[in-house]
């Protein structure tokens, strides 16, 4: 098997029906396999998938445990360990997929072909795009290090996105149209290598959303793998259909910032630079948690 592709799903039943018949109408000499992994949603998306797709393969899962928690669970399914070593059975490559993306036909074998070429690739995503055109900036980006993540929150990379030195987080000083070796590529579209993953493991399930890609990311460079921007593929990304509108996905965002930083970069950053970044990542919690707190009151006055 060249592929297997995993798909998290939670309560998007109509995107995930256009994304898979983007995938089976693909093109190209490779062999691949798919499968759901539904967070226990509430709306027909298993049954959806079970009926109209019976070639996939579908996971129900009992409890709604995040991203890494599903995402390992079809990564398991695919012939990958706990440890992420891998079965004889695992594929070549593992992708992992939102279920809000839109592939092009040719779109899966170029992206095999092109980790077929560059042995030291241990990642890959390719250029994301929103449906009006624009780029989503999430799909190539720089670890948010104390010094990027202050740039970040500070909003310096928003008022200098061309500097090569506060629009590091999002690469927005580079051509959009550049191939590129980055840190980190988002999850709604990341294949990885086999045994990338044999040396990375699987995905940390203390992020529930958002960061565990990062984390994975920094794992596959810490093991000297590679990882590439590759704009010649293009996929559509609706993006956050199901978390737009949930308070707990954006409380969740800082939640993983704040994972993330204490992990890797706390240990070794100096007091002061220390101090704030974490009254950044706190401040924005705290003051989504309030926000919502006080629509939710509104809306119980009537």
């Amino acid at each position: 098997m060249d592929l297997s592709i995993i798909i998290v799903n939670y309560n998007t039943c109509d995107l995930l029906r256009d994304c898979l018949t983007s995938i089976y109408a693909g093109q190209g000499n490779i062999r691949f396999n798919v499968v759901v992994v539904d967070n226990c949603s509430t709306d027909d998306s298993v049954a959806m998938v079970r009926a109209e797709f019976p070639q996939t393969h579908v996971i129900a899962s009992k409890v709604n445990g995040g991203f890494a928690y599903a995402n390992n669970l079809g990564l398991r399914w695919a012939g990958f360990n706990a440890d992420g070593s891998f079965q004889p059975t695992a594929p070549r490559y593992a992708l992992l997929l939102n279920p809000d993306t839109l592939l092009s036909p040719t779109g899966l074998a170029d992206m095999v072909a092109f980790m077929d070429s560059r042995s030291s690739a241990g990642a890959a995503g390719p250029k994301l795009l929103r449906p009006d055109g624009t780029l989503d900036l999430a799909c190539r980006r720089s670890f948010p290090t104390p010094i990027v993540s202050f740039y970040r929150m500070t909003g310096l990379s928003k008022l200098f996105p061309y500097s090569p030195t506060f629009g590091r987080y999002n690469m927005t000083f580079v051509d959009p149209d550049q191939l590129l070796e980055v840190d980190a590529v988002v999850g709604a579209f990341m294949m990885v290598r086999r045994e990338a993953i044999a040396q990375a493991g699987l995905l940390d399930e203390t992020y529930f959303m958002y960061g565990e890609d990062l984390d994975w990311a920094y794992q596959i460079k810490a093991n000297r793998w590679k990882i590439f921007y590759n704009p010649a593929v293009t996929v559509i990304h609706v993006k956050r259909a199901s978390s737009r509108r949930s308070p707990k996905a954006q409380i969740e965002f800082y939640r993983a910032m704040d994972i993330f930083y204490r992990k890797f970069y706390a240990a070794s950053t100096p007091f002061w630079l220390h101090y704030l970044v974490v009254l950044g990542i706190n401040l924005r919690w705290r003051t989504t948690q309030l926000k919502f707190q006080l629509r939710n009151l509104r809306h119980a006055m009537g």
